[in-house]
């Protein structure tokens, strides 16, 4: 199978990628092709800015695209509406309690426009490694003890990137961001990266950042220490404190 141009990434130096320059306009940041899912190969290319997405039947296709979609984690928005129903729910949000089952809902969930997922069974055993190392993580939404909503993502130093969402119930995608936002805010850690925007992220206070800048604060928030390791401690946080959370 060839990928030309793009380059074939080598079996034996995970961490080896070719530099974001050079990833191709057109498919907007698609970058190298092959290697593998080791935990090593996908550490080091979260730290580079880098993230694979591919379909059934492919191989490892990685990616960096121009511009990029972030959130100032303390510039998450709700809709007012919403934020009035929230004052009164019940809901409760943990963190790294039930990864896998976070991982599996988002590759069921169904998403306009798209047949299937591209959150593989390779994918999702993937993830789980980096789970069990400390490094990827999920925020869950719980009505009583029903999964209601949730994400998941790569934390690399303090940076976040969150890969993919769900809901269960209406709007437990949103609580599961406002309150990855809320963490990590009081953490000191500034952006989520949504890695590419669509109008909803938009709207919930993603915004765009050219790919140039976005590696530069990735290159110094990626050499912090962070938080590695289990987040399964963090105190239940009531879905209804979120309520505050701007409407823009």
């Amino acid at each position: 199978m060839n990928f030309l141009p793009i380059p074939r990434l080598h079996p034996d130096h995970p961490a080896a990628f070719p530099p974001a320059a050079q990833a191709l306009e057109e498919p907007n940041g698609l970058l190298a092709w092959g290697g593998d899912l080791s935990p090593e190969r996908l550490g080091a290319a979260y730290r580079q800015g880098i993230f694979p997405w591919f379909s059934e039947g492919q191989p490892p296709l990685w990616w960096c695209p121009d511009p990029r979609a972030v959130f100032d984690t303390r510039g998450i928005r709700l809709p007012g509406r919403f934020r009035r129903q929230l004052r009164k729910s019940p809901w409760t949000v943990r963190a790294d309690t039930c990864f896998d089952a976070v991982v599996d809902a988002c590759a069921r969930a169904p998403r306009p426009g798209q047949d299937g997922t591209w959150i593989l069974p390779a994918m999702q055993e993937a993830y789980g490694r980096l789970h069990r190392l400390g490094h990827a993580h999920s925020i869950e939404v719980f009505d009583g003890d029903t999964l209601v909503g949730g994400l998941y993502g790569v934390a690399s130093g303090e940076m976040f990137s969150a890969e993919s969402m769900f809901s269960g119930q209406s709007g437990g995608s949103k609580v599961a961001l406002a309150a990855l936002g809320h963490w990590l805010s009081g953490w000191g850690w500034p952006l989520i990266d949504a890695q590419v925007g669509n109008p909803h992220l938009m709207s919930l206070g993603a915004h765009e950042m050219p790919r140039a800048s976005y590696l530069a604060r990735l290159a110094d928030l990626a050499g912090r220490p962070g938080r590695p390791g289990n987040w399964s401690a963090l105190p239940p946080l009531a879905a209804a404190s979120l309520a505050g959370v701007s409407g823009g």
